[in-house]
């Protein structure tokens, strides 16, 4: 179901804020050029489980995710899914839009019932160029996520699973909206290379040492935020 932002339907209109304003890649913009882009933006809702961009596709637009969670995910030659990411409401995804001929190298998959905006790349980067000052927000910007993308990396090279699970819930509370992580164990086990039984057996034991909490199925709440960080940082110094 797509349809053009409105009021009656986007809870940023209702409240009289831009979601673009909550979003790294727009948040310096002049919120003049938020509001154009905005204005044209389309709204669109997806059911769960619903593929949402196949790898492959043409880049042709921004996806802003008002309400709900995405996963971006790769499948290797043996069939089996590995997640790069959980988004949630907030979030855009928007990565490789400024190469020559953007394509997704994974696919977009709704992990809950979404609704989205999508800003035309077009209309993007055409305010870009009347707005070149915001080009070295993006650049710092580009710099953060590469930090962020080797900092994955070496989380990945931890062979302690719970020092590695340790590690991922630490990212995750800190980027989550909400106290608690809302995850399926399947997606936490494909975030982090590990079988979902090994990742629910060490989820275990960091309850049982009062770090953290599980509440009901599907969500995490770090409980002890400086212990986990400890156990992680003395752990993966090793």
């Amino acid at each position: 179901m797509t349809a053009a932002c409105d009021e009656t339907s986007c809870r940023y209109c209702q409240e009289k804020t831009l979601c673009t304003s909550k979003i790294r890649l727009f948040r310096d913009l002049p919120e003049q050029a938020q509001e154009k882009l905005v204005a044209h933006a389309i709204m669109s809702r997806h059911p769960k489980d619903q593929i949402l961009i196949h790898e492959g596709q043409r880049i042709d637009s921004i996806i802003i995710i008002r309400k709900g969670r995405l996963k971006t995910c790769r499948l290797d030659p043996n069939g089996e899914e590995h997640v790069l990411d959980i988004l949630h409401d907030g979030q855009a995804i928007w990565h490789d839009m400024f190469l020559k001929d953007p394509v997704y190298h994974y696919s977009v998959v709704c992990v809950t019932d979404v609704s989205i905006c999508e800003i035309r790349r077009e209309e993007f980067l055409d305010l870009l160029k009347q707005q070149p000052e915001t080009a070295m927000s993006l650049i710092q910007m580009l710099s953060t996520e590469l930090s962020e993308a080797k900092e994955k990396t070496l989380l990945l090279s931890i062979r302690d699973p719970e020092v590695r699970l340790a590690g991922f819930l630490l990212d995750r509370d800190t980027r989550c909206i909400g106290p608690f992580i809302s995850m399926r164990l399947d997606d936490i086990a494909a975030s982090i290379s590990l079988r979902p039984e090994t990742v629910s057996r060490n989820l275990t034991k960091l309850e049982k040492k009062g770090l953290i909490r599980r509440i009901g199925q599907g969500k995490i709440q770090v409980i002890d935020r400086p212990t986990l960080q400890l156990l992680f940082q003395s752990a993966s110094a090793d």
